[in-house]
């Protein structure tokens, strides 16, 4: 899935509620890397708009990755 907003990163989130968490935390992985290639090219661009919308995305999945960390 790709994730453009925060609406997409809470969903994806929200999708991964049922796998176990080892498979949530390879998920969130892969997303979070792409996102962050997401916000490199925007800063390249100079879309202070892009970079912002994938900074939100980061943050609301970094927080899942660390609570799952914690368990």
């Amino acid at each position: 899935m790709k994730i453009n907003n925060t609406t997409d990163a809470e969903n994806f989130i929200a999708g991964l509620r049922d796998k176990s968490q080892k498979a949530q935390i390879i998920q969130l992985t892969k997303a979070i890397e792409s996102l962050e290639l997401d916000q490199m090219y925007y800063e390249q661009k100079g879309s202070e708009r892009g970079q912002l919308r994938t900074e939100s995305c980061l943050v609301i999945l970094n927080a899942h990755y660390s609570a799952l960390q914690k368990n």
